[in-house]
């Protein structure tokens, strides 16, 4: 019987000693560091808890610069014709008004006689059908002869009203337009205060009616176009304030104003947002790239002291004390960051968990070099 006793005794010893060894080996495997009387002394660790703290979030967009459609100008020439003198090169500010272009060609001469002999035949006309009224009126002339007058007058009004169409088409005005004045140029004037972005022609080439001359911008009025993603888009509203910088020069802001929200999605499901800049600069042109920081509305969260997180294989964690020398790694959301406290979303951490809010790196390097 005393054989059979002390067999059974170093049974029960020996798997004892295995399912210690096993627990030993699960509370590594589950990320649970235990640190001695003389380790827990060294490491001078403070343990808190989660607290709710308003604080603002931040979201970081980027996009460019864009001109609105209305701010970039094609110039043509309506009628066609040659080049015949312009100075304008890419990058040249110019001034709503100033000549930019001078356009030669005969049909202009053509035109502007056209017009002064309809305006000649017009005068004739209008005054033989007054005089056709008076005859009719007293019985002295005929009915038919009053109604070719008065078709006559009609159809010289019309071909006078398309010739001066015209002639306005070109740039030249009608009413200072006399036998003295007749020219065979056109010039071609900026219909705004920009800048030239495209040059198409040298002098002496022919430019067709369909030809782009010259491409002109107004920068005064351009708009920052971000690109925004569904999940931060119900954040935006029209009014909404940020700033914009390059990545050139960062520390230079610029205030810009929610003007617009698209309501489409583009392929990567992001939505345009255009802004406008509250204060223009003549460093800011269209194409630029920048970066935007929209900071939203504060909001009450569960937050932790940033020394709390610690950063492993592109994931974040924290260490909850378990008993007096146990800490568990456990992995964590975090969201806003503002003064030094980080938002923390987690579903495995309560309010009242116990979190090392000091010494957080010491118990990684720890539970990794007891691992290795």
């Amino acid at each position: 019987m005393k054989i059979y006793s002390i067999i059974f005794i170093l049974t029960l010893f020996i798997a004892c000693r295995s399912e210690v060894a096993t627990e030993t080996e699960i509370a590594t495997d589950s990320d649970v560091v235990t640190l001695s009387d003389a380790q827990l002394k060294n490491a001078d660790l403070k343990a808190g808890t989660l607290v709710r703290k308003s604080i603002s979030s931040t979201i970081r967009l980027n996009g460019a610069i864009e001109v609105p459609p209305q701010n970039m100008i094609s110039i043509s020439v309506p009628l066609g014709g040659y080049l015949k003198m312009t100075k304008l090169l890419p990058g040249m500010h110019i001034s709503k008004g100033e000549t930019i272009a001078i356009i030669e060609d005969q049909q202009y001469i053509q035109l502007q006689q056209d017009y002064l002999t309809s305006k000649a035949r017009l005068a004739f006309a209008e005054k033989e059908y007054e005089r056709q009224t008076d005859l009719n009126q007293s019985k002295a002339g005929s009915d038919k002869v009053l109604q070719q007058a008065q078709a006559d007058f009609l159809a010289l009004k019309i071909e006078q009203k398309s010739l001066s169409e015209k002639l306005e088409l070109i740039g030249i005005h009608p009413a200072q337009l006399n036998e003295n004045s007749i020219s065979r140029f056109v010039h071609l004037r900026s219909p705004i205060n920009g800048y030239v972005t495209k040059v198409n022609f040298n002098v002496g080439k022919y430019i067709n009616p369909a030809d782009v001359l010259f491409e002109l911008v107004n920068q005064s009025d351009i708009h920052l176009s971000l690109a925004v993603f569904e999940k931060q888009l119900d954040q935006l509203y029209i009014g909404q304030k940020l700033y914009a910088y390059t990545n050139s020069n960062p520390d230079k802001k610029y205030l810009c104003e929610i003007i617009l929200i698209g309501k489409t999605f583009a392929a990567d499901k992001s939505v345009q947002v255009h802004c406008h800049f509250m204060n223009y600069h003549k460093s800011l042109i269209s194409g630029m790239y920048m970066n935007a920081e929209l900071e939203l509305k504060s909001k009450e969260v569960q937050v932790l002291p940033n020394e709390s997180i610690v950063h492993f294989e592109d994931k974040e964690y924290v260490f909850k004390k378990e008993g007096t020398s146990h800490f568990k790694m456990t992995e964590v959301q975090t969201g806003s960051n503002e003064n030094g406290f980080t938002e923390i979303i987690s579903e495995k951490l309560a309010p009242n968990d116990s979190i090392v809010i000091k010494g957080a790196y010491t118990l990684l390097m720890t539970l990794k070099n007891t691992e290795e």
